[in-house]
């Protein structure tokens, strides 16, 4: 089992409201980190995410959500992995896409766990998931411990922020797309397997997945590929699904609650391959264009 399996904070902040520094502190206090783990080599190279954060604020970017990892070797916590989403202002206060955000997601940790990674994100007002886009949409960005890392960072968060007309293109494409019945349950089942399946891809939970189809809120009612994948990805992250599971002669054994998934890594690995679903149902919705010429050839 990773060390890093649960998150310490809560994970949003108001939605138009930067945190400060002291909520920072309460959420992620490994991100404001003064020195690195004490068992890192010479050869690491220690930028402090406080610097980071100072740099993405004077680039326009501010940090909205704070989360950082608990770790079963106690020393290693005040430097443990921890997640910040920024915005930046000029995009935060004007809502590009009805109620979605675009985001840069920044991954990081000083015990040497972890490099600076960047990712594009989507927040919804109308709810407190952070969408994370896989990397086939928009590449996520490494950076290593050496070099101007600070530099990198603020450079790679611009590259992403320029890059979020093509992420936002794709949820207006999403929300034009009508799911049949048989669509919506396949998204389902697949995204099923993805949550529920084990390192054989067995599935024993008795959890179905109708139950991920069952919107939350009345924004997330409808049958587009959108919102139905808004409500899959809800019901997936935030838990609360219950069901009760029986025995081989149908006698009821125990009942069954989903949990939150708090942890960095399921999260966004959890967030990246419902995506990537929805983005291969996008792709076999599309309509075909055929070649005009080779009507004309077929015709004569």
């Amino acid at each position: 089992m990773s060390l890093h399996n649960f998150i310490v904070g809560a994970p949003q902040n108001k939605p138009q409201v930067p945190l400060t520094q002291d909520e920072i502190a309460r959420r992620a206090p490994s991100a404001l980190a003064v020195r690195p783990y004490a068992e890192m080599s010479a050869k690491y190279s220690y930028i402090p995410t406080t610097e980071i954060i100072a740099g993405m604020a004077k680039a326009g970017f501010m940090p909205f959500s704070a989360t950082q990892s608990l770790c079963r070797i106690t020393d290693k916590l005040p430097f443990a992995k921890h997640m910040l989403r920024f915005r930046h202002l000029d995009v935060a206060n004007s809502l590009v896409v009805g109620d979605v955000i675009p985001e840069v997601v920044l991954v990081n940790s000083h015990d040497g766990e972890c490099a600076f990674r960047l990712s594009a994100g989507l927040y919804r007002l109308a709810c407190s998931n952070g969408l994370l886009v896989a990397e086939a949409e928009v590449m996520s960005i490494m950076v290593r411990h050496t070099g101007d890392i600070l530099h990198d960072v603020v450079a790679g968060s611009e590259r992403l922020t320029e890059d979020a007309a093509k992420v936002l293109g794709t949820v207006k494409k999403w929300q034009q797309l009508q799911l049949t019945d048989g669509e919506a349950n396949a998204f389902a089942e697949s995204a099923h397997a993805v949550r529920f399946a084990d390192g054989d891809g067995q599935i024993t939970t008795p959890i179905t997945p109708d139950q991920l189809l069952v919107a939350r809120r009345r924004e997330d009612v409808g049958n587009d590929l959108w919102k139905t994948f808004n409500r899959i990805q809800e019901n997936a992250l935030k838990g609360g699904l219950h069901a009760v599971k029986r025995d081989e002669n149908g006698r009821r054994v125990r009942r069954v609650s989903t949990r939150e998934i708090k942890g960095i890594d399921g999260n966004l690995n959890l967030n990246r391959a419902l995506w990537t679903l929805g983005e291969r149902l996008a792709a076999l919705k599309q309509p075909k264009v055929i070649d005009a010429e080779v009507i004309e050839t077929n015709a004569a």
